[in-house]
């Protein structure tokens, strides 16, 4: 993949009844060349999630698993973008565009919460998803806001934020998730 290739993020994953959204920035090279979300053998996500909602995350389809058994969906920010290797911070910004979020939102009524996995995937949400609900929809009593749902900062589960340990994430992402979704 050369550094100015046009990266593409993944298809959501959505499990029936989801209540709760989990939104990364944009895969990493090693989940883009794996055709997994978060594949790198260092990123503790799917860790965090055994660790909070119990499963096995020695397959991929084992993952999805626990996904579909806590109701928590998954997808990124962004739809495309160019950045040269894994890091947020090499995002290039004028080539950013993001995911149907209005689509998604108003397909998953359920989603109570969303969490983002890092701050690069919240700062893209905030600064184009949000502003662009009251651009598509009329002014009515079903108006998509911010006010349909909790969001939530979580601290990244990629190695590259190493300010605190797998154990501090994970008990901080337990403190998030488990005001929607019961934990083991």
């Amino acid at each position: 993949m050369s550094d100015k290739a046009r990266l593409r993020s993944f298809d959501p994953i959505t499990p029936a009844g989801c209540r709760c959204l989990i939104l990364g920035s944009m895969p990493g090279t090693a989940s883009l060349d794996a055709d997994q979300y978060y594949a790198h053998p260092r990123n503790g996500f799917w860790k965090i999630l055994q660790s909070i909602f119990g499963g096995n995350i020695k397959s991929y389809p084992q993952r999805l698993q626990i996904l579909e058994n806590s109701k928590i969906a998954l997808w990124d920010t962004l739809k495309y973008c160019h950045r040269p290797g894994s890091l947020d911070a090499n995002i290039d910004k004028a080539s950013v565009e993001c995911n149907d979020f209005y689509t998604l939102l108003r397909q998953y009524p359920t989603i109570e919460l969303i969490g983002f996995n890092g701050k690069a995937a919240e700062k893209w949400f905030r600064k184009l998803v949000l502003p662009s609900f009251a651009t598509i929809q009329p002014s009515t009593p079903e108006t998509l806001t911010a006010e349909n749902f909790k969001m939530v900062s979580l601290p990244s589960s990629s190695p590259a934020m190493a300010m605190l340990s797998l154990d501090e994430k994970t008990m901080r992402w337990r403190d998030a998730l488990t005001q929607i979704i019961p934990s083991k």
